[in-house]
């Protein structure tokens, strides 16, 4: 058995949530663990109360970065204090590329953890930061088949890839949430925030059209994100929205509360990555305020529907899926189909597998030799 000294990076309210189970389960593995705050979110709900209510104090919190170059800045800084022996990274924010990058730097192996998602959009900077991690990480820890394969087709070494569930899961478990019965589950749970949706202000507009439409359906509860509440009022929207009738505006609430309201909804309308997984563990169908999602197996099952909000037209989509989904025979059907996302044991795969000495030869960065004449692409032939 191996321990390692393993760095562990997050900076938002996602990656605290997922990667709070895999850190227990690293350090009850007998791994030493440095946990570290990189400043992304400073809002308390939306990073510090998670923090507490999950258990996963940082080792070190740094100030808010400035953008991208100050991540990659202070991670380098980070990784040359403190000698780790891997460091691993969840995700798609900009964390991922600043601690690869500087893994990479400081020679230190870099592990992928929700490796191999992909939207197949050129314009998504998640995207780009997801395909740095690829290009930069000795192991990638998919969180599907799905995810294996896209790797796989990417090139990939298939002995780098391991299929090990998404540690979201994990937290679900952990806290004993339940799906809730369909025929006790009423409304709409709305969440918004991804810039393609709310920096624009047309499309913007149509996001309050649709709240309001799918009010229809049941009393609407829509939890309003730092940046989506700065842009209602920068764009006048904000009273068109306060004004709708049947729907509840909210601050971002705690996360036991935001389970239990999307345990609770018939339907989540959301561009949220992660409320995706989430809502297939209690079987709540989706519809994705997005046209495509690096989480296909859902679209897959047909318990999520992509649909997008750039035209009128995607906007009568979206309504008109919300009240497709919330049937009864869908809800039942989606309520029956088992969790594509994982089992709830990733975090305790991962640390299994980073005990196991085999791994060893995988963490290395040996520097090619070709002086013998063969040539790097006759090698791959």
């Amino acid at each position: 058995m191996r321990t390692r000294h393993v760095l562990v990076p997050f900076g938002t309210r996602p990656e605290v949530i997922k990667l709070a189970p895999v850190v227990h389960a690293l350090r009850a593995a007998g791994h030493r663990v440095t946990a570290v705050d990189t400043g992304q979110h400073q809002d308390a709900v939306m990073s510090g109360d998670i923090q507490r209510t999950l258990g996963l104090a940082p080792d070190l919190r740094l100030p808010k970065p400035g953008g991208l170059g100050g991540l990659v800045t202070a991670a380098a800084a980070v990784l040359a204090d403190q000698a780790a022996d891997l460091v691993l990274a969840l995700g798609d924010t900009h964390t991922v590329p600043a601690y690869a990058l500087a893994a990479r730097g400081a020679g230190i192996p870099f592990a992928h953890l929700e490796a191999g998602l992909r939207s197949f959009n050129p314009r998504s900077l998640e995207e780009v930061n997801r395909r740095v991690a690829a290009a930069t990480a000795h192991l990638h820890f998919a969180p599907t088949d799905r995810a294996a394969a896209f790797l796989r087709a990417e090139g990939v070494p298939v002995e780098r890839i391991f299929v090990v569930g998404n540690p979201v899961i994990d937290t679900l478990r952990a806290k004993g949430v339940r799906p809730v019965p369909p025929a006790d589950r009423t409304g709409v749970l709305v969440t918004a925030h991804r810039a393609s949706n709310v920096d624009d202000p047309a499309r913007l507009a149509r996001l309050v059209d649709v709240v309001g439409r799918v009010a229809a359906i049941g009393p609407v509860r829509f939890p309003v994100h730092p940046r989506t509440r700065a842009r209602l009022h920068e764009h006048g929207l904000a009273g068109r929205l306060a004004a709708l009738p049947g729907v509840t505006r909210e601050d971002p609430l705690p996360y036991d509360d935001l389970l239990t309201a999307l345990a609770h909804a018939r339907v989540v309308v959301t561009d949220s990555g992660g409320l995706q997984e989430e809502a297939a563990y209690l079987g709540v169908p989706v519809v994705v305020l997005r046209r495509s999602t690096p989480r296909w197996e859902g679209v897959e099952a047909g318990t999520a529907v992509l649909t997008g909000i750039t035209s009128d037209d995607e906007a009568d989509r979206a309504v008109a899926a919300a009240h497709h989904l919330s049937t009864p025979a869908e809800l039942s059907r989606v309520a029956a189909l088992p969790c594509p996302y994982g089992d709830g044991h990733t975090g305790a795969r991962v640390a299994a597998l980073l005990a196991d000495p085999a791994l060893d030869p995988l963490l290395t960065l040996d520097e090619p030799d070709h002086t013998d004449g063969t040539l790097p692409w006759e090698l791959a032939l």
